[in-house]
């Protein structure tokens, strides 16, 4: 991902044609309402497709056709289907030669977060649940705000548009909650997934040739890492809209803590999951409405379609895959899980929760890695048990360095779950809230500054 200037240009082209959809859908009856509705999609979805997803498709087409052809033509030739094969031979050729690979487009920073926040005011309008915003400003300012542009959360019109047009004065318990926020999303950014980068990354960048020990690790600090790398710049965006007066929705609910694939989805990254729900999985008939395999098969596009959302690669598409097997699976067995879960009283909590976050855990490589080569090798030395010891490319300060910060992460993550009454930055007492600020700071110097990273986000 880039900015560059001239990418202002697509934001702009995207934002005259929506608001005049909106305008002309509230205007018109019938088939013209739907058409203008049309436009808008295939317009978002256009710049989208065109930028993020263009090499990809053409790479697969070609790389289909070419390696994959051949072995067809052999088949054709000994039935001696000649005509049809020099006709399929000739049409394939053109497909698979023709588009070029257009290795210099570099994708617009933020532009798959602000393009589906753009398509959810035409939908809610068409929908009747939004009126058209008449001042183009406001328009533009709702698909251009600042703090969440670049990477959510992924607003709806109704929760943010009327909130331009209010009064905002200054208010110091809400401009205190939003650098409280922002202050965590600092220390999640900088002293945890910043450190733990430190050791994921140099996993991570050849998975297939590290030892199961050292995998295994890396599937506990991954998903960490990723949590709080994206985490952490939700809360500074939703910090930074509080501190003006304006209250975004909550993007992350604590998903680590999450006791079924359900809840984890329900938890990780909210404002996609639900745009997902709503415009695309309640669309196609939901799990209910068309009977249960069709519902199974609705369940698992959305996450195919989320997982091309993350990243032009087979990989999150085997990532999305997966995680939609597993919820239809969970939905399956639901039955006999709840009698497990009885079975187990109070300690099903703890044995459910550890559970769900080793299989994302061990999901995480398809997220991160370069090709499903990589994503093979990974998940054979791990069931092979290649032997070895942990990584030793870095010093042994990594790894305790990596316990510690997880540590803080998790007891801090656990009181606001489960002891929300203990509140360290909101504490009435002074001496106690200003000790948690400097102990916050503290890691921020201590740990975090040297580190040098930046958002793992926005390398997809």
């Amino acid at each position: 991902m880039a900015f560059l200037p001239v990418y202002v240009l697509i934001l702009l082209v995207t934002i005259v044609i929506d608001y005049y959809a909106g305008i002309y859908i509230a205007k018109s009856h019938g088939r013209k309402r739907k058409l203008y509705l049309i436009v808008s999609l295939i317009a978002n979805i256009g710049f989208l497709s065109f930028f993020k997803y263009y090499d990809f498709l053409v790479g697969s087409i070609d790389e289909l056709f070419n390696v994959h052809i051949p072995y067809m033509r052999d088949l054709w030739l000994s039935s001696r289907i000649i005509v049809w094969n020099n006709w399929v031979n000739s049409h394939l050729n053109l497909i698979g030669t023709d588009l070029p690979i257009l290795q210099n487009i570099i994708l617009p920073i933020g532009l798959s977060f602000h393009t589906f926040q753009a398509m959810s005011y035409t939908i809610e309008v068409y929908r009747g649940n939004q009126k058209p915003e008449k001042k183009f400003g406001i328009y533009a300012l709702y698909v251009m705000f600042y703090p969440q542009l670049v990477a959510g959360p992924i607003e709806r019109p109704q929760n943010v548009i009327h909130q331009f047009y209010e009064k905002h004065d200054f208010n110091y318990d809400r401009a205190v909650s939003g650098l409280r926020l922002i202050l965590w999303g600092m220390v999640k950014k900088v002293v945890i997934a910043d450190r733990l980068a430190i050791y994921d990354n140099a996993i991570f960048s050849n998975l297939s040739h590290h030892s199961a020990p050292t995998l295994i690790m890396a599937s506990i600090f991954g998903p960490i890492q990723v949590y709080c790398d994206f985490s952490a710049y939700s809360d500074i965006a939703i910090g930074a809209a509080r501190v003006m007066g304006f209250e975004l929705m909550t993007n992350f609910r604590r998903p680590l803590f999450a006791k079924s694939f359900q809840e984890l989805w329900q938890r990780w990254h909210i404002s996609l999951t639900s745009w997902f729900r709503d415009y695309l999985f309640f669309p196609l008939g939901g799990s209910r409405r068309k009977g249960m395999l069709r519902g199974a098969f609705n369940l698992i596009f959305v996450f195919v379609v989320s997982g091309l959302w993350h990243g032009a690669n087979w990989c999150f598409v085997l990532w999305g895959f997966t995680h939609g097997i597993l919820l239809v699976v969970e939905r399956l067995i639901k039955p006999f899980t709840s009698k497990f879960v009885r079975f187990l009283g109070s300690a099903s909590t703890a044995i459910t929760t550890v559970f769900i976050f080793l299989m994302f855990g061990f999901s995480n490589a398809m997220f991160v890695s370069k090709d499903l080569h990589e994503v093979g090798g990974y998940y054979k030395n791990i069931l092979t048990w290649k032997s070895g010891g942990l990584y030793k490319g870095e010093p042994p300060t990594a790894i305790i360095y990596c316990i510690i910060v997880v540590a803080i992460l998790f007891i801090a993550e656990y009181t606001m779950e489960y002891k929300p009454q203990i509140k360290l930055l909101g504490h009435k007492n002074v001496v106690v809230r200003y000790t948690g600020y400097v102990m916050l700071l503290t890691l921020l110097l201590l740990i975090g500054v040297f580190n040098g990273g930046q958002f793992v986000y926005f390398q997809f």
